[in-house]
C-alpha cells in the first residue's frame, strides 16, 4: 500500500535502528540519560533557547508549553482549525483548566491583526483574560501551510506591548524551515515557548520537546511527570532523533515537490479541487464540496488501488508526503487520482 494518511507513518531505517542500539542510556527521571540531555541541549541550542524537555507527543509538549504561560481560568487564542483547539481532545481545558477562542484565518494563515482583534488582555476580576496567543507552523489543517515571518514578528511586537504571551506549535517546522530558508533561531525567536515534534517528516518513531526559558522547562519537567510522562532509559529513543537530525533534514525537500506533483496532477482535471498556491509543503488538502463523491467514498477507492489518504469529514481528502515514499509511489497516485477526480466533477 501507498501510505499517504500522514507523515507519521514511517518507520525506522536500518541505520536509525543500530543508532538506536548503540546509545548510552539512564533513568531520565533522574536526568541521568546522557542521551537524552545531549538532545536536549542540542535542540534548544538550534532555536536559541536556554532549555528543552523531551516529551513522548507533540500534543503533550504543546500542553506543557501553554500550561507554563496561562493559569486555570485564563485564555488562549488560536487560529479555528489549531491543532491545539481542534486535535489535541480539549487538553487544555481538561488538564489545565485553559479556555480558548479563535480568530478564522484563510488556510490557517497568521495576520496579527485579526489575531489581535480578538485579544482581550486585562479584563479585570469579572471577564477572562488572554494571556497566550498560539501560531502552528506549518499549519496542519490548513494544508501545511508556512506562516509568514512577517507577520509573526508583528504578532510578537504587538503582544510584547500588552503583556501577552505565545507559543509556537512547531510540529511541522522543520518543513517550514526548508520551505522558506528561514531559520529555526529566526522562528523561534518570536514566542516564549516552543514545541517540535520529531516523529513526523523527520521519520524519528516518537518524540517532540518543548523549549523555553531554563525556568519554564524546570516547571515543564514538572508538569510532564505529573501528567504521568515520566520516561526512564529514552536515549534509546533519542539516539534515532539524533539521527533524523543529523541526516533527514534536507530529504524534506523531496517531500514537498512530491506533495506539488500530486497537487498539480489534481489540479489539471479538477481546479476546484485544490488550491494549488497554498500547497507550500508536504500536505496536500482537496476540498469535495462541488464533487459528486464524498471524501470516505474517494478515499475507499483509493484504498481499493492500493492507496491510503485521511478522509477528514464529508468534504476533505489529505494526503501528506514523506520519506519512505518514492518517486514511483507519487507516479502510481497520479495514475490513479486525477481519474477518480476527473469524473467526480464531471458528473
Amino acid at each position: 500500500m501507498i501510505d499517504l494518511r500522514s507523515d507519521t507513518v514511517t518507520r525506522p531505517s536500518d541505520e536509525m535502528r543500530a543508532a538506536m542500539a548503540a546509545a548510552p542510556v539512564g533513568d531520565d527521571v533522574y536526568a541521568d540519560d546522557p542521551t537524552v540531555n545531549a538532545l536536549e541541549s542540542r535542540v534548544a541550542a538550534m532555536f536559541g533557547k536556554e532549555a528543552g524537555v523531551f516529551t513522548p507527543t507533540g500534543s503533550l509538549s504543546n500542553q506543557l508549553g501553554i500550561r507554563t504561560l496561562v493559569k486555570p481560568g485564563e485564555e488562549l487564542l488560536t487560529e479555528t482549525f489549531a491543532h491545539i483547539v481542534r486535535a489535541e481532545l480539549g487538553a487544555g481545558a481538561a488538564f489545565s483548566g485553559i479556555t480558548t477562542r479563535t480568530w478564522e484565518g484563510d488556510h490557517g494563515l497568521l495576520v496579527a491583526e485579526n489575531a489581535m482583534a480578538i485579544a482581550r488582555p486585562d479584563s479585570g476580576p469579572y471577564l477572562v483574560s488572554t494571556t497566550a496567543i498560539a501560531v502552528e507552523n506549518t499549519h496542519n489543517f490548513g494544508g501545511g501551510t508556512v506562516q509568514s515571518l512577517e507577520e509573526i514578528r508583528k504578532l510578537r511586537a504587538m503582544t510584547s506591548k500588552v503583556g501577552i504571551t505565545t507559543h509556537l506549535d512547531g510540529a511541522r517546522i522543520w518543513n517550514a524551515h526548508v520551505a522558506s530558508g528561514i531559520s529555526f533561531t529566526d522562528y523561534a525567536e518570536n514566542f516564549d515557548t516552543v514545541s517540535v515534534c520529531f516523529s513526523k517528516g523527520l521519520g524519528a518513531p516518537i518524540g517532540s520537546m518543548l523549549l523555553s526559558t531554563k525556568e519554564r522547562v524546570a516547571e515543564a519537567r514538572i508538569w510532564r511527570k505529573r501528567y504521568g510522562a515520566g520516561m526512564r532509559q529514552v536515549g534509546l529513543l533519542a539516539a534515532a532523533i539524533d539521527f533524523a537530525l543529523d541526516h533527514n533534514i534536507p530529504s524534506l525537500a523531496d517531500d514537498h515537490r512530491r506533495a506539488r506533483e500530486i497537487a498539480q496532477a489534481c489540479f489539471s482535471v479538477a481546479p476546484k479541487s485544490v488550491a494549488l498556491k497554498y500547497v507550500h509543503t508536504n500536505i496536500v488538502v482537496l476540498d469535495l464540496t462541488d464533487a459528486s463523491v464524498t471524501a470516505p467514498t474517494l478515499n475507499a477507492s483509493l484504498k481499493e488501488a492500493g492507496i491510503l489518504a485521511s478522509a477528514l469529514g464529508p468534504t476533505t481528502l489529505r494526503l501528506v508526503t514523506h520519506r519512505d515514499l518514492s518517486d514511483a509511489d507519487i507516479s502510481k497516485t497520479n495514475s490513479v487520482l486525477p481519474g477518480l477526480l476527473e469524473s467526480a466533477f464531471k458528473a
